[in-house]
């Protein structure tokens, strides 16, 4: 299977120098459409747009970048709780018929209170995660009955609930999901496609990944795994790392506002793999981790271009099947990317692929019954 290489776009430019997050700021519209465009002509096979309490509607921002675009795909970060689930199905089947299946769609629940309560939400932690799996219970229901359904929670009930759009995707459009709570987990092995996880050493991931396996077995379901990470690449490896400092010199120096996220699960992991080490398995680095508030996409992956492929097909290695990469300077690495490690990646990809089908050819061929010569 191959590895889905995704991006991310910002809706603006960033002021200058290092920046960590892409996704706030004021709408430039010549940017949201560039940074799309250098996205696709990359390689990469989707961007996420991304959320937060205070940045630009997601949805809108991708169906203009859509419409900049011929084939590039967009996994739309999603927060349940403000919108009724049956037009959150009727808005993104929409979505996806308006740009031939080009929508995925990623929920994400909220890990920290302050961030909800700009919006008016005043659930506790765990109790926005049970709001999320009657969410999606509707959502999936919305998208694929094929005749009006009830349902009665304790946060949603609707009576002859039916959406007459149907995506063009089917079943129906992709569900990524992201938390490493226990309530996360239980509520995202239930109902995602594609669990995403943050760049944690593998063997960490590995762990995660066997949680979520073992709690989805019971419902049934066999969730893929992405993974997201910050590469810094240059020629040589010691130039790799002088880069990398430098970056974090550019961000003591000019300090971002931080995200609310400290409170989420996986932002309290990143920070325990930073305090246990600076540099993790060949090339994992956590020295941006406490600057970036530990928020979201924020350890990195420092070396040579095929240092850094390498790294990054270390985790196919272990079942991940796909990653988000994005830089500090994020247009300029995202057309450096597109030179000089998606290619890469997919090269060792396919390589790896081959190997597999030979073996399992091998297998297949060592199982046949042998022919009767009698």
């Amino acid at each position: 299977m191959p590895m889905n290489i995704l991006g991310m776009i910002g809706v603006a430019p960033p002021a200058g120098g290092a920046t960590v997050h892409v996704i706030g700021g004021g709408i430039d519209r010549n940017y949201v459409r560039r940074f799309a465009q250098v996205h696709e002509t990359a390689g990469f096979d989707a961007v996420l747009v991304g959320y937060s309490s205070s940045s630009a509607e997601g949805f809108q921002i991708a169906q203009y970048a859509a419409a900049a675009t011929d084939h590039l795909k967009f996994l739309v970060a999603h927060r349940p709780g403000f919108v009724a689930p049956t037009l959150t199905a009727r808005t993104t089947a929409t979505f996806d018929n308006l740009t031939d299946g080009r929508l995925w769609l990623h929920i994400i629940t909220g890990g920290a209170d302050k961030e909800q309560q700009r919006d008016g939400d005043w659930l506790e932690h765990d109790e926005r995660y049970e709001r999320t799996d009657e969410y999606l219970t509707i959502l999936r229901r919305a998208w694929t009955a094929q005749k009006p359904f009830d349902f009665a929670g304790r946060f949603y009930h609707v009576k002859k609930a039916f959406s007459e759009v149907r995506a063009t995707q089917q079943p129906h459009i992709p569900l990524y999901f992201g938390g490493a709570s226990d309530a996360a987990v239980r509520v995202g092995a239930k109902h995602c496609d594609v669990y995403a996880v943050f760049g944690e050493p593998r063997a960490a991931v590995r762990s995660m990944m066997d949680r979520i396996r073992a709690e989805a077995v019971q419902y049934d379901r066999q969730p893929r795994f992405n993974i997201s990470f910050r590469p810094i690449l240059a020629s040589t490896e010691n130039a790799a790392w002088d880069k990398a400092y430098r970056i974090r010199t550019q961000l003591e120096q000019n300090p971002q506002p931080l995200p609310i996220s400290m409170e989420a699960e996986f932002s309290r992991r990143l920070l325990q793999v930073a305090d246990a080490g600076e540099v993790h398995d060949e090339r994992l680095w956590t020295g941006l981790v406490k600057l970036s508030g530990a928020s979201g996409n924020t350890t990195a992956l420092v070396g040579t271009p095929e240092q850094v492929a390498e790294a990054v097909v270390s985790y196919y290695d272990i079942g991940v099947r796909g990653v988000l990469i994005r830089g500090f300077d994020p247009f300029a690495d995202a057309e450096e990317f597109g030179r000089e490690l998606i290619p890469r990646i997919r090269t060792l990809v396919a390589e790896r692929e081959m190997v597999a089908s030979r073996e399992q050819g091998t297998v297949t061929e060592a199982l046949a019954p042998s022919p009767n010569l009698g």
